[in-house]
């Protein structure tokens, strides 16, 4: 190679030097800036974490000890004045006061609690307000008519609904209440036919069958063709 040549290497050389720095002082903010937007983003995900948990166990502790005075009343007092933090946990406090009121023997508070929660939090997940509903209506078996219990449970054992089977249980046994055996029996062999039914469900719908003197439907057998 020439001495000519190397020059002209050189001198290229240092033109791509001038412009690569060229290039980062005008370019290299967005680096940082993205480099600044990676970390604060990871450090304030983790805060958020921190924040979420500490919330959970505050909440937590909060429900523990308003759990741990000697008497039902106590607690259900402890548990209307405890400060709750985490999301969604005032469903976790309605369910905690029916249960105490229920335990003292007040079914017809226990599912009042349940009612006026549903109506002033109608922002709750779904499933939440479900639950919530479902165990209204099984506490108030003496304190709601039996229409106004019929018809909201209608509409929770329709197909899709997360405790279809759950309601229909609930209807058969207002269906046994008001004498329409037929009526119970027909629901109780749906319930143990269903393909979603757990084990508990079937069981104690095939031990009422038995009870109101019927015959418990059996899923059919596949035969295998030889």
């Amino acid at each position: 190679m020439s001495d000519t040549d190397s020059f002209i290497d050189e001198v290229s050389e240092e033109v791509r030097r001038d412009k690569l720095f060229g290039m980062m002082r005008r370019y290299g903010w967005i680096a940082v800036v993205g480099v600044v937007a990676i970390v604060g983003g990871a450090s304030w995900n983790e805060y958020q974490k921190a924040q979420t948990s500490a919330s959970a166990q505050a909440t937590g502790d909060a429900l523990l000890n308003a759990l741990d005075a000697d008497e039902s009343a106590n607690r259900v007092t402890a548990l209307q004045a405890a400060t709750l933090e985490a999301s969604e946990s005032e469903v976790v406090r309605q369910y905690l006061l029916s249960a105490e009121q229920a335990n003292s023997g007040d079914a017809a508070a226990a599912s009042a609690t349940l009612d006026a929660f549903l109506k002033a939090a109608p922002e709750t997940s779904q499933i939440y307000r479900d639950v919530a509903e479902l165990k209204s209506l099984m506490l108030g078996a003496d304190a709601i008519p039996a229409d106004e219990r019929r018809t909201r449970l209608e509409f929770m054992a329709q197909p899709g609904q997360a405790l279809a089977l759950l309601a229909s249980e609930q209807l058969a046994l207002i269906d046994v209440t008001e004498g329409n055996t037929d009526a119970a029996v027909e629901r109780l062999q749906a319930i143990i036919l269903d393909a979603s039914v757990t084990a508990g469900l079937r069981q104690r719908a095939t031990q009422l069958i038995v009870a109101l003197g019927g015959e418990p439907e059996t899923l059919p057998s596949l035969s295998v063709t030889q």
